[in-house]
């Protein structure tokens, strides 16, 4: 079996492999897993030295990485199209979105508890997920590896202190998609996602 192709089955779910699979070898781009990082979930950039790349962190639930996966994959067939023109999650960005994701809006790739909110959720998607709640809860049921005390950041009051990784932070105040918290050992500000899963801290 192609070694390319056994990567791609260590991260997607079975049935979406081979057409997340397609996606890359059609695009030709680098693709990179990496670890985690609180403040996104992918990103695509384009260099003239380095061609295409897309990464998604690691520590994704199979559902949730297909998710993010194929938001990068827009973001790239937009800039393909249209270069720097659109907005980055304007009505280009929705449509490629959309259209590259509705051939696995069927039972046999996903399970049903996923295919109604993302079917709502594509219909107007947004720059994350956290605005659209069903979806978020509905891809948080395939997650293997929650804490059973962890809330979402959004949950948590601004000024109010959380645990991430070991380390104490205080919420403070919205940026887009993100809060700017701030450590409260170093005294060293970060912005961390809207839903990143937490705990309470006193």
């Amino acid at each position: 079996m192609n070694d390319d192709l056994i990567f791609f089955q260590k991260y997607f779910p079975a049935s979406a492999t081979d057409y997340c699979f397609s996606l890359w070898k059609e695009y030709q781009f680098k693709f990179k897993v990496t670890r985690p990082r609180q403040s996104k979930l992918g990103d695509y950039c384009y260099r003239r030295d380095k061609g295409h790349q897309i990464t998604v962190n690691a520590n994704l639930n199979p559902y949730s990485f297909l998710v993010t996966y194929i938001h990068e994959v827009a973001h790239l067939q937009t800039f393909k199209q249209y270069g720097n023109k659109p907005e980055p999650h304007g009505k280009e960005w929705k449509r490629y979105f959309r259209e590259t994701f509705q051939p696995l809006l069927i039972p046999e790739i996903l399970p049903i508890e996923l295919i109604i909110p993302l079917t709502e959720y594509l219909k107007n998607p947004a720059a994350t997920t956290q605005g659209a709640k069903p979806l978020m809860n509905a891809l948080r049921l395939f997650d293997t590896n929650t804490d059973l005390d962890s809330i979402v950041l959004t949950n948590i009051e601004a000024g109010e202190n959380f645990e991430l990784n070991g380390r104490v932070f205080m919420r403070g105040e919205l940026r887009r998609t993100r809060f700017l918290c701030t450590d409260k050992q170093s005294g060293k500000r970060y912005v961390i996602a809207s839903n990143a899963l937490v705990k309470k801290s006193v």
